[in-house]
């Protein structure tokens, strides 16, 4: 079985998060959704909740799994039998951090493959943060996250 790992915070899971999982599904038969724990990063909702609206929205697709994980990318995609990791690039500017972590996923277990993926077009400059911003000032998201999301969002911000 060819499975992949696509990580992140996804705080919160946003279309483009969404078009990447549905374009890995057509090259993996079986993609896992991980949320990484991060002590380092304040996030906006819980992993219980990032999980809860991933299972909402991604969870819903065919052979889409919803994970978290705790420690290194290459231990969880070894322990999950995962031979590819999954990461997004919307620009130019993602390209040198997701390389850097690329590379050094490499040294520690060359069997672990990164992949990168461009989502549409349409989602190239969407991102969480600015999703979370749109939202705390008052703006309609509708257009940029799944109707769960936007509501948990409209929910915090009240």
């Amino acid at each position: 079985m060819r499975r992949a790992i696509y990580p992140g915070s996804f705080d919160p899971v946003t279309n483009g998060h969404l078009d990447v999982i549905e374009r890995a599904r057509k090259l993996f038969d079986e993609v896992i959704v991980a949320v990484a724990h991060n002590d380092e990063k304040q996030p906006l909702f819980s992993l219980k909740e990032r999980l809860s609206l991933l299972r909402e929205t991604a969870g819903k697709i065919d052979d889409v799994r919803i994970a978290d994980f705790n420690g290194l990318l290459v231990e969880f995609a070894k322990a999950e039998k995962a031979g590819a990791v999954i990461r997004g690039l919307r620009a130019v500017s993602d390209f040198e951090f997701e390389f850097q972590m690329a590379l050094m996923n490499r040294k520690l277990d060359a069997l672990v493959e990164t992949i990168f993926l461009m989502p549409k077009e349409e989602y190239t400059y969407l991102s969480s943060r600015i999703v979370k911003e749109i939202a705390r000032l008052g703006g309609d998201v509708s257009g940029f996250v799944p109707a769960c999301v936007a509501n948990a969002l409209s929910r915090r911000f009240k």
